[in-house]
């Protein structure tokens, strides 16, 4: 009888144990979804709605384009065509994105992160001085990349690319969401909306008040 007892109670755990490890939440598809009871005033969700898979054609899995380089005559000399659920709805619940890096010589794409998925770059043309933070205490793992080479930037953590060539640069980049996001962090921190008090970013950078006031006119929304 002890047995048939123990057998119930191991099963019982295991089963609990199983649906606990099966019962996380999914990974948010944009910055924040706030619970909203009246559908009908809802706007955001985490995804999009589906489409009736009767009327799915090729075309809601085919985008075009990634042949014609973007346009790097801006202050960092760089342009990401970013390929996410928004340009190829067929990405749609698949964990996937695709982006075209165009590089102008010694062209920059910034220090930034992108909160919901890992990056993996390849070097299609150009030489690229690459690399990312970790977490505190902040190590820097950097490498310089030449044609061919790969090169992976961790989910959610700080890196860059620049063009250390004298000609231009092209990479391809996969991305582990089909709506990654991306936080450029000069811009984040210096020109968001409304902007961060300037006492704050004065004993945060310990930076003059000059200085902070400039870099906010410098990277303030057109």
């Amino acid at each position: 009888m002890m047995k048939g007892v123990s057998f119930f109670v191991t099963v019982a755990i295991l089963a609990l144990a199983s649906s606990l490890a099966s019962a996380y939440d999914p990974s948010p598809l944009q910055d924040f979804c706030v619970a909203i009871n009246d559908i009908k005033s809802g706007v955001f969700v985490n995804g999009k709605f589906c489409k009736d898979p009767a009327m799915v054609s090729a075309n809601d899995f085919f985008f075009s384009g990634l042949n014609i380089p973007g346009n790097t005559e801006n202050k960092v000399g760089s342009n990401v065509t970013l390929v996410n659920v928004d340009k190829l709805a067929g990405l749609n619940t698949l964990g996937i994105s695709l982006a075209r890096l165009d590089f102008a010589p010694y062209g920059l794409n910034p220090p930034h992160t992108h909160p919901r998925g890992t990056e993996l770059l390849v070097v299609i043309e150009g030489t690229l001085l690459v690399g990312f933070v970790t977490s505190n205490p902040n190590k820097l793992f950097t490498k310089v990349l030449n044609k061919g080479d790969v090169f992976v930037f961790p989910i959610g953590l700080i890196h860059f690319q620049f063009n250390i060539g004298k000609t231009a640069a092209l990479a391809f980049a996969g991305l582990s969401s089909q709506n990654p996001g991306v936080i450029t962090i000069a811009n984040a921190v210096f020109g968001s909306v409304p902007p961060i008090n300037p006492d704050v970013l004065i004993k945060a950078f310990q930076l003059d008040k000059n200085v902070v006031e400039y870099l906010q006119k410098a990277f303030a929304p057109n």
